[in-house]
């Protein structure tokens, strides 16, 4: 069930979490000795002028709008809250190919991309002082001030540009996907 470990360890990885224990197994040596990640942390205080919205409920529907979208393309909400257990790592494939060409669509329509950190994985690079810990995540042992040197492991992603739908008033977010009924 190969497959099945890649893609719980590929969205684990999207949101931050460890990997499992099983996937250790097909790590290399090297990348088993290493240390616990440090993320380095600074507090940037802004004085954030903007009209008196409910910023939090405005963010809580984009969100929901975009998933929406992801899923009204590739069904990703469908694919996710599926068990892959029992399935055969064929038809996860097939699944997983239509899933991944729907999202990649709502992406390549709505959204442009840049490099964080522009440069080839595994290459040399250095961090300078003052870095901004929301571009920049430390992995290993950071001792010392910066600049750090090190090896990019993973170059990161910048909206640069978003093409997203107005939100439309009176619309129930939380619907992602409406129910369907054939008659």
């Amino acid at each position: 069930m190969a497959i099945g470990l890649a893609f719980s360890c590929f969205f684990r990885l999207l949101v931050g979490k460890k990997l499992p224990k099983e996937a250790a197994a097909y790590l290399p040596d090297e990348a088993k000795a290493l240390p616990e990640k440090v993320v380095v942390e600074k507090i940037i205080e802004k004085k954030i002028e903007a009209p008196r919205q409910n910023t939090a409920a405005l963010h809580k529907d984009g969100a929901l709008a975009f998933l929406a979208l992801m899923q009204r393309e590739g069904r990703l909400v469908d694919f996710l809250r599926e068990s892959l257990d029992g399935h055969q790592d064929a038809d996860i494939g097939v699944a997983a190919r239509d899933v991944h060409r729907g999202c990649k669509k709502v992406l390549d329509q709505h959204l442009s991309f840049e490099p964080v950190m522009p440069g080839d994985e595994d290459t040399k690079v250095s961090v300078p002082k003052g870095f901004d810990p929301a571009e920049v995540r430390l992995i290993g042992e950071a001792k010392g001030e910066p600049p750090y040197r090190g090896t990019l492991r993973h170059h990161g992603w910048r909206v640069v540009d978003a093409k997203l739908p107005t939100l439309a008033e009176g619309v129930d977010r939380t619907v992602i996907a409406p129910a369907e009924v054939e008659v």
